[in-house]
């Protein structure tokens, strides 16, 4: 009976970490967290991401751009794919991503598609539900991300493959 309790215990355990770890709000809350974590977002100078000059997003004294030790945690926690764009004038470009490009090579420099999930963005709101990432349709997350004063400097992606 012990031993039946043990595994039954062990299978709903399974169940209930798999449940979060494909809850797309928890993903993005995790990934946020981990952000938030390094330190406060905020843009200095440039740099070059996928052969684009864009603006450097740090949290902290951490450096985003090409920097990919949090979206590489979040697929490896979560089986999610993970992408901070900074924004550059008017589009958001992807700094830091597990993304793979058909070529196999990760997606920085890419931008951010003019889709429901930008109009969300590009008004400091939220967007969450299915997508569209470079052919491939995901459940997935967006989450702005201001610096002090509120502006709209960055934004955090998950996405959960359906």
């Amino acid at each position: 009976m012990n031993f039946k309790r043990t595994l039954l215990l062990a299978g709903l355990t399974a169940f209930v970490s798999q449940a979060h770890a494909y809850d797309p709000k928890a993903t993005i809350a995790d990934l946020d967290g981990r952000l938030a974590k390094i330190g406060a977002p905020r843009v200095e100078g440039t740099d070059t991401v996928g052969g684009k000059e864009v603006p450097a997003l740090f949290f902290g004294n951490r450096k985003i751009n090409n920097n990919f030790d949090v979206v590489d945690g979040i697929r490896k926690d979560h089986k999610a794919t993970a992408t901070v764009f900074v924004r550059a004038g008017d589009e958001f470009v992807r700094v830091s991503t597990n993304v793979l490009t058909p070529e196999g090579k990760r997606g920085t420099g890419t931008q951010l598609a003019r889709n429901d999930a930008y109009a969300a963005l590009a008004s400091g709101k939220q967007y969450c539900g299915p997508i569209d990432v470079l052919g491939t349709a995901f459940d997935a997350c967006y989450n702005p991300i201001k610096d002090g004063t509120g502006k709209v400097i960055a934004v955090s992606y998950i996405g959960h493959k359906k």
